[in-house]
């Protein structure tokens, strides 16, 4: 049965001969069927032809020699079709070197593969050959907006587009083995395949390290093989029998002998991955346009799909395999070279460019279905230079066409072929820019028998399995293995060779027992490269030191005072880093003396001392699910820049002077001192916008201030909220967009933290409240700092959705009859808001559209106004807005701090900023990455607690609404949690058959129970977007895995 576990590995049914932990499959098999396809010359195919007509005298019937001759046959075709041959025999055990010494021909075939093999490793490294074309599945991103009302990505699920298997057969027929290559990477096998590889990684590590080249990533120098759809046949692991046996040396071993042992002393070991390109290479490749920079992502879920975005910004590149993605991991920057258009992915839509169904080489004419999902991951507008200066310089050169042009433009696919087919373009990784992966992964270490390491396999799966030396390893490791099969650790990649499928590392931590919270999310934090250590003694010695710190008197005369104004916070309930509030003063004339108020942390963190150096690389706060890792540290967090009540506090504020309606009439920014009156929650300030009439006492709300009466706080809400409702009705009104996306919350023993009980948050009025007045100083913000400072201002951008996926998104709209109109932000966001049905589900079906509409969504970026010359570059899309920035939460956002900064130096009230333009981006682009961690991190952190609490009360029933429909399986929203699933056809008890249909766009599954009873018919269940069902969520095996099993129907449904 499937599994959304399983669902990762190899289909069964894709390849039915034998697989890598089986015996018998000779030990030199591989290495004859990478012999063939570096050299399928026709004179070697004669040869071959003529061996076979000799061998098939000495048998009679049919036997190897039928099938070698088969092989030779297929030799004679062009070179293109000639290089997929070796893949289609290597997996038989009929025809193998060995195979052929049983029939007593060794000689002859053997010294001319011996010959072969002597060839200098220069004239491979000269073939530039692609990799083949396979599965297809893409990105996933879900939109949700923030506090300040800005667009987050995240990941989602969406339409379906429809795909042709047969189109592309041609160009794959050596893709079985390059699967198999694919998912072998980072998957548990035999230990002794895989300790093969890892001894002899060893070996050519340290016999290369002569040759270092420039770039620090390619420890083998340029002397390395190129390789294509050879190299992932190469990358199959070895028969468990020969060759490992002879790998019992320690690792130091590393005499010619032994590096030849891997080949049965035939020559030197061939490379898995192509040498990188030089830095110079890559440079003038880049300014001609005949290489792309960009992030790769990496499908979690089919590890060997990876993509990066293209610079047109229309298709996203396909990279193929992990060969082709050169030990490059997910987020790493790269540059890749484009393959020839014959090695193109065929799809029948633009959004099957973004991925594919599961269903990869069906051999039985099933229709395959498209789906985008991936990890998350941004798309930087310019790139972060690494650290050494060769690095910065070709950053540099780079930047000015990474962000205005694209180039030379290379053959475009976008023309639809006759049948309506159109190519998307793939390509190969020749270059690492910037490791932005942290290289440290969580997972489980795995004893090897006779070996001197041990075998480490990722939890994540798109990171390849590791060699960790037994000397790394605990000191009972070798004697009580089993004692540690569910300790979690953590390993660092070390080092990963260009001819071993392995990486080598370090066990960097034991994190503890796998399932429990601690060290699932300690391990969390170090795989995203979050820093939780606690503040050095040199960023505390940058702290007030005596305290209770008050107020100088000489800082004090220079701030406007607002002590004495009715000024109030709200935020959630636990919160306690309280950077905003908010104050309402009715005029004489009838209008409003409306204040944002923000702490003014930069007043506290001064540029370029230990503590604006760590904030600065924190970026931002990390929230979990029980726990907060701050940006900075507590201190100013919590007690001297949050705004508690009663207390006064320095701020940077800004004022408008507005009409009841909304209409702005002046404005001022300045920095202030305040004292917050009262800390109210949501719950606090709903009950006020709910009860407009009551007279609220004391005892329902926190501590007041004695000087401004609880009435005087319950109008200045009421009036907040008034005009909040205007303001947000002419900014929806203007064109402004807001997807809104399920958020699971979870009550916690306050002793264990443990989780008692979850929720789907309600987002209400009161929240509405705080977010419109933020949206408002954000955006009055932007336009004052970049009229002070065109060149310097850190801005929010938030491009436009992909238009190709939303004329996709919009003809599977229009033929599953939903009036939708996806014309323009604020056509959409009507659209979302008008009633989809009048019953109960009508929120659901709501959510699961908007969550189809996320899907063309791009992510919002940070960055620095001088990098731009084009202004339409600044908009963003959803707000709808010319100008954006953040400054109103800089306690947990270093982008904040930096408009603060710039901010007063504007109002001549602070320094000038000391960065310039390229540094502020360097910036901008690194507070991206850290966001875009920020949010997996607090997604996998509410996965984990819900894994716990299914555990710990479920198994849990709920309704579900069908979000996705593909050929063998279908993803649901669970309306009562709003987590989403993927349900499996294969994994569902009582099933009898399954079909899969697609009439358009649109896609359905048809479901066959077995009867119950044998006098009555079978139960058919028609599976489609929006179709209600009934669902159970069940722990799996795994720890803090749960699945979602789908409940029969009821027979009169």
């Amino acid at each position: 049965m499937d599994s959304p576990r399983q669902s990762k590995k190899v289909h069964p049914n894709r390849e039915p001969k034998r697989t890598h932990n089986q015996p018998g499959i000779a030990p030199q098999k591989d290495a004859y069927a990478r012999l063939l396809s570096q050299h399928s010359s026709s004179k070697f195919s004669l040869y071959l032809e003529q061996y076979a007509k000799d061998m098939s005298f000495q048998r009679d019937g049919p036997g190897p020699s039928t099938l070698f001759k088969a092989h030779s046959d297929k030799l004679n075709i062009p070179q293109r079709k000639r290089d997929q041959v070796p893949n289609d025999f290597s997996d038989s055990s009929d025809f193998s070197p060995s195979s052929m010494k049983l029939i007593g021909e060794d000689s002859s075939l053997s010294l001319y593969m011996e010959k072969l093999n002597t060839r200098g490793a220069q004239q491979d490294c000269e073939r530039k050959q692609g990799v083949s074309d396979k599965q297809r599945r893409g990105q996933r991103r879900d939109t949700a907006t923030s506090h300040d009302g800005d667009i987050e990505s995240g990941e989602e699920l969406s339409s379906l587009k429809p795909n042709n298997p047969k189109k592309h057969q041609k160009p794959q027929k050596k893709s079985k083995d390059s699967k198999e290559a694919d998912s072998f990477v980072g998957r548990p096998q035999s230990p002794k395949n895989a300790s093969e590889s890892g001894q002899e990684q060893e070996k050519t590590t340290k016999s290369k390290k002569k040759n270092l080249p420039k770039h620090p990533e390619d420890e083998n120098s340029r002397e390395g093989t190129a390789r294509s759809g050879a190299d992932t046949q190469m990358s199959r692991p070895m028969s468990p029998h020969g060759k490992d046996k002879k790998l019992q040396q320690p690792r130091g071993a590393n005499s010619p002998a032994d590096r030849n042992k891997n080949k049965g002393g035939r020559g030197s070991k061939k490379h898995v991955f192509e040498c990188y390109m030089t830095l110079e290479e890559v440079s003038h490749g880049l300014k001609r346009g005949e290489l792309i920079q960009g992030q790769l992502r990496i499908n979690p879920k089919k590890y060997h799909e990876a993509f990066i975005p293209s610079p047109d910004d229309t298709r996203d590149i396909f990279l193929d395999g992990i060969v082709a993605r050169n030990r490059a991991l997910n987020g790493d920057v790269v540059v890749v070279q484009i393959l020839p258009r014959d090695q193109w992915k065929v799809v029948k839509s633009d959004t099957d460019c973004e991925g594919s169904s599961e269903s990869e080489n069906q051999r039985e004419n099933v229709a395959q279905t498209a789906q985008k999902k991936t990890a998350r991951t941004h798309r930087p507008d310019v790139i972060v230079e690494d650290q050494c200066s060769d690095q910065d310089e070709l950053v540099r050169r780079v930047q000015n066409t990474t962000l205005t042009e694209t180039g030379v433009p290379l053959e475009d696919p976008a023309t639809p072929r006759s049948n309506g087919e159109i190519l998307q373009k793939t390509a190969k990784v020749v270059y690492i820019v910037e490791k932005k992966h942290s290289r440290a992964v969580t997972g489980f270490l795995k004893f090897l028998p006779d070996k001197p390491f041990a075998m480490f396999s990722p939890v994540d799966h798109r990171v390849p399995r590791i060699n960790v030396l037994l000397a790394d390893c605990p000191e009972d490791f070798t004697t009580r293995p089993g004692d540690y099969t569910n300790t979690l650790f953590i390993c660092r990649i070390t080092n990963w060779a260009a001819d071993s499928n392995f990486a080598e590392g370090q066990l960097h931590k034991t994190l503890g027992q796998a399932g429990e919270i601690e060290p699932e999310t300690e391990g969390i934090l170090i795989e995203y490269d979050v820093d939780f250590s606690e503040f050095s003694d040199e960023v505390l010695d940058c702290l007030p030191k005596n305290l209770p710190w008050t107020i100088p008197p000489e800082e004090m005369s220079k701030r406007r005072d607002l002590r004495k104004e009715c000024i109030f916070t709200i935020d959630p309930a636990t919160a306690r880093d309280l950077d905003d509030a908010l104050s309402c003063k009715l005029l004489p004339d009838g209008n409003f003396e409306l204040g944002v108020h923000i702490a003014d942390v930069s007043f506290f963190v001064g540029e370029d001392n230990a503590l604006d150096a760590v904030a600065s690389q924190r970026a931002t706060s990390v929230y979990m699910v029980q726990k907060v890792i701050p940006m900075l540290p507590r201190l100013l967090c919590e007690e001297l820049c949050s705004l508690n009540p009663l207390t006064d506090r320095l701020t940077f504020s800004v004022i408008w002077k507005i009409t009841p309606e909304g209409k702005i009439l002046s404005e001022w920014f300045g920095r202030t001192v305040i004292r917050s009156c009262v800390k109210l929650s949501y719950d606090h300030a709903q009950s006020m916008i709910e009860a407009p009439e009551k007279m609220f006492s004391a005892e329902e709300l926190p501590p007041v201030d004695p000087e401004h009466p609880i009435d005087e706080i319950h109008q200045a809400v009421l009036n907040l909220h008034s005009i909040a409702k205007n303001l947000r009705a002419q900014r929806f009104s203007g064109g402004a967009l807001r997807l809104d996306q399920l958020k699971l919350s979870f009550t916690l023993d306050r002793d264990t933290m443990m989780p008692q009980g979850c929720y789907i948050y309600q987002y209400r009025d009161s929240n509405k409240l705080v977010e419109e007045f933020m949206l408002l100083a954000n955006i009055a913000t932007a336009h004052h700092i970049y009229g002070k400072f065109p060149e310097l201002a850190l801005l929010r951008c938030h491009p436009p959705p992909k238009t190709k996926m939303v004329d996709e998104l919009q003809e599977l709209c229009d033929q599953l009859g939903i009036n939708i109109d996806l014309s323009s932000a604020g056509a959409l966001h009507k659209s979302l808001n008008t009633t989809l049905g009048d019953d109960e589900y009508t929120t659901a079906r709501k959510e699961v559209l908007t969550h189809m509409c996320s899907r063309p969504m791009q992510m919002a970026l940070y960055f620095c106004s001088g990098v731009r010359k084009d202004k339409q570059l600044f908009k963003h899309y959803a707000l709808n807005v010319p100008l954006y920035t953040h400054f109103t939460s800089p306690i947990r956002r270093y982008a904040d701090i930096i408009v603060h900064r710039l901010l007063a130096a504007s109002l001549k009230c602070g320094p000038s900023l000391g960065l310039s333009t390229q540094e502020v981006q360097k910036q901008a682009s690194h507070c991206n990455d850290k966001k875009t961690v920020s949010k997996r991190v607090q997604e996998l952190s509410s996965e984990l607690f819900f894994g716990v609490f299914v555990k710990d009360c479920g198994p849990l029933d709920s309704e579900a609404m069908v979000m996705g429909v593909l050929d063998q399986s279908f993803d649901v929203l669970v309306l009562r949690y709003g987590v989403q699933k993927r349900i499996y056809c294969k994994s569902i008890l009582g099933l009898d058959s399954f079909h899969h249909r697609k009439v358009g766009k649109k896609s359905e599954l048809t479901l066959v129970w077995t009867a119950e009873e044998l006098e009555k018919p079978p139960i058919e269940q028609v599976i489609s977007i929006f179709t209600l069902v009934e669902v159970q969520l069940k722990a799996d095996g795994a720890p803090m895995k749960y699945s979602a099993v789908l409940k029969r129907p009821e027979e009169n449904e």
